[in-house]
């Protein structure tokens, strides 16, 4: 068996990304990997503007405002947003009404928020000293012209898209999303929908792998239950090797109908993992041949979720040509004590939360590989090492988030 760290380098060092690259709008471009370097063709924003409706003068003007010396000011025009501001010069002694976005007019270098300030009859009024630029958003504050936006490997999420927007990227170049074939294996599940016997469970690894392939930017294909049967499985399995990645769940540890990795190995495929010292989770198998990717996970649904988190989510992820892969770790107190044997690296699964300000992380609870609900509940995974025998309450234990972008 291999460490967790050595299976997850040689899994990475096997894949390669995706070269194939296509074009997308940008209401569909959420989740993708940029396949280009995005360099701003202008400064946004484009001009100084208003970051206040309100008025733009002169700040000298208000020096000597006060309360009881108000400055007083002509307003002369609106300038609106959308609206350009050639032809309106702001003198002193003058100002213009101006709102949120649109240019600052020339002579003018801040900008009177209109709670700050009176209008009466065309006269404005301001009791207070104006600093120049107060109010004031300058052309190329966000992104000057030239400047890289975006790096190729980004994965890209709302403010992503926003910034290409901003930036008149239109149609989005992006990596081809992974195609991901997905199987499960075993007599005794059927699908959600039949009816249930006493003696059979029903499939939750199949949905769990499918969502959790959507979410990391793999396009899912669920081709249903596998009977345990060595040659039914063989033909299934060597059906869908046009997919860039195949996954099965069941069917790898050391049972008697356990037979994946000797079918894999009948259809050329190269098993580089099987079996790592690590809890839940043991039994994942990962192979490769060419073209085709193979994970077995084991059959328990924690299993499945951990095994596909550590080592074929940054698969996905790699395969789709994103530069962050990691998710995060952090410090953080426990709130209870946990135990283990030495020998196999654990994740548990925890809730961690701040308590006057420190981070503390307590157990989901029942921690067996059947129990479902301890996923459900966690937002991040509980790391005991592999030497580590035992962690006392406030210790010191590192965690990995969950629900958290990679690093």
């Amino acid at each position: 068996m291999m460490r967790v760290d050595e299976a997850i380098e040689i899994i990475l060092n096997t894949i390669n990304p995706i070269a194939e690259i296509q074009f997308v709008d940008l209401f569909n471009g959420g989740g993708r990997i940029l396949a280009e370097d995005v360099y701003s063709p202008f400064d946004v924003p484009p001009l100084n503007n208003s970051a206040m409706d309100g008025y733009a003068i002169i700040s000298s003007d208000t020096k000597s405002a006060s309360e009881d010396n108000p400055c007083c000011l002509k307003i002369i025009n609106e300038i609106r947003a959308g609206e350009k501001s050639e032809g309106v010069i702001i003198q002193p002694g003058f100002a213009t009404t101006i709102m949120t976005g649109a240019p600052l007019p020339e002579g003018a270098d801040c900008i009177v928020p209109f709670e700050d300030a009176q209008e009466e009859k065309g006269i404005l009024k301001i009791k207070k000293p104006i600093k120049p630029f107060d109010n004031v958003r300058f052309a190329g504050e966000d992104i000057k012209k030239g400047t890289l936006v975006l790096p190729k490997g980004t994965r890209l999420d709302s403010a992503e898209i926003g910034l290409l927007a901003s930036v008149n990227i239109h149609k989005i170049p992006v990596f081809r999303k992974p195609k991901v074939a997905i199987i499960s294996t075993g007599d005794e599940i059927i699908e959600p929908g039949e009816t249930k016997e006493t003696h059979k469970i029903y499939n939750s690894n199949a949905y769990v792998i499918y969502n959790e392939v959507l979410k990391y930017g793999g396009e899912p294909h669920y081709f249903g239950i596998v009977a345990d049967d060595r040659e039914n499985t063989l033909n299934k399995i060597s059906q869908l090797f046009d997919h860039d990645i195949i996954i099965s769940s069941g069917g790898v540890s050391m049972g008697r109908y356990d037979f994946i990795p000797e079918i894999l190995s009948q259809a050329n495929v190269e098993i580089k993992v099987h079996k790592v010292l690590m809890k839940p989770g043991k039994p994942v198998l990962f192979g490769a041949s060419e073209n085709k990717i193979y994970f077995g996970l084991p059959g328990n649904p924690v299993s499945v979720m951990i095994s596909f988190l550590k080592f074929v989510r940054p698969a996905i992820l790699k395969l789709s040509g994103a530069a962050r892969i990691s998710k995060p770790v952090i410090t953080a107190k426990a709130g209870e004590n946990f135990t283990k044997k030495e020998g196999r690296r654990f994740f548990l699964r925890g809730i961690y939360s701040e308590k006057n300000g420190e981070l503390y992380v307590n157990s989901t609870g029942a921690q067996g590989s059947g129990i479902l609900t301890s996923m459900s509940r966690a937002n991040c995974l509980i790391i005991l090492p592999e030497d580590c025998e035992r962690i006392n309450k406030d210790e010191k234990v590192q965690i990995e988030l969950i629900h958290h972008r990679e690093i």
